[in-house]
């Protein structure tokens, strides 16, 4: 069970930081090193899990339960993507999202 904690651990931080760069380079090649940056940035949406108690629960599902990851939120993100001056931080955001939508999933499995 610790073995696929990790691989859930290692699987979610790839996803967080080195697939972003492989989004940035196929799609924008040509600025992807901006592109890259942007996304990984918008890792700070996780700091609305400050407003939690505790600020990390291994068990919880992110994805509905922090403001920046209500549904709402999801909705802005979407939105994001249509307009070529916020695409960028829209992938990134709805990335993050299913990144951390794939955590919900890994606790059901390993609980």
């Amino acid at each position: 069970m610790m073995t696929l904690k990790v691989l859930q651990t290692v699987v979610h931080y790839s996803l967080h930081f080195l697939f972003p760069g492989v989004l940035a380079w196929l799609f924008f090649r040509k600025e992807w090193k901006r592109a890259w940056f942007i996304m990984a940035a918008t890792m700070l949406v996780d700091l609305d899990h400050l407003l939690s108690r505790p600020i990390f629960d291994p068990n919880r599902c992110s994805i509905g339960y922090h403001p920046l990851h209500s549904y709402y939120a999801l909705t802005i993100y979407f939105i994001l993507l249509f307009f070529p001056k916020t695409r960028i931080v829209g992938i990134g955001l709805l990335f993050h999202m299913l990144t951390d939508y794939q955590d919900c999933v890994w606790s059901k499995f390993l609980s």
